[in-house]
């Protein structure tokens, strides 16, 4: 089984592992997270890294990480070997929900899987407010507050 190893800024990718053990509770020894706080140098981050990497005892690793260029990203791509990793960035939670489902797939299958599922999962959601109904308008600085 593919292992799946998540970098990205504290409190993300432990935020990301947590919702992905909610769906998912039996995943979790094969699904890790690396927060990589503010004050941390990446050497400190590269090392927590490895260290996940190898408690994930997986010939294979799916690194998902937040943003590109950032340091986590940075740390993801010093792990990343072409040949027994694939890194996305831009990690969401339907990328992790998806690559989870699909763990028992290739490598190449997975993260294909996973970037489709993070890209999928981002649309633009319509008003709430019923189409071609009259009614009351309120004024555009008028905001209701409801929780």
């Amino acid at each position: 089984m593919i292992g799946i190893l998540i970098i990205a800024h504290a409190p993300l990718a432990s935020a990301l592992r947590a919702c992905a053990l909610h769906v998912f509770p039996d995943c979790a020894a094969g699904v890790l997270a690396i927060d990589v706080l503010p004050d941390d140098p990446p050497e400190v981050s590269l090392a927590k890294a490895r260290n996940a990497m190898a408690a994930l005892n997986s010939p294979e690793v799916l690194l998902l990480s937040d943003v590109f260029g950032a340091t986590p990203c940075n740390v993801a791509q010093k792990l990343h070997d072409g040949l027994h990793t694939r890194l996305l960035a831009g990690a969401n939670l339907p990328m992790l929900l998806r690559s989870v489902c699909y763990r028992h797939e290739g490598l190449e299958a997975l993260a294909t899987r996973a970037h489709a599922g993070g890209t999928q999962g981002v649309m633009p959601v319509g008003s709430t407010e019923p189409h071609h109904q009259k009614g009351k308008r309120h004024a555009p600085s008028h905001h209701d507050h409801q929780q």
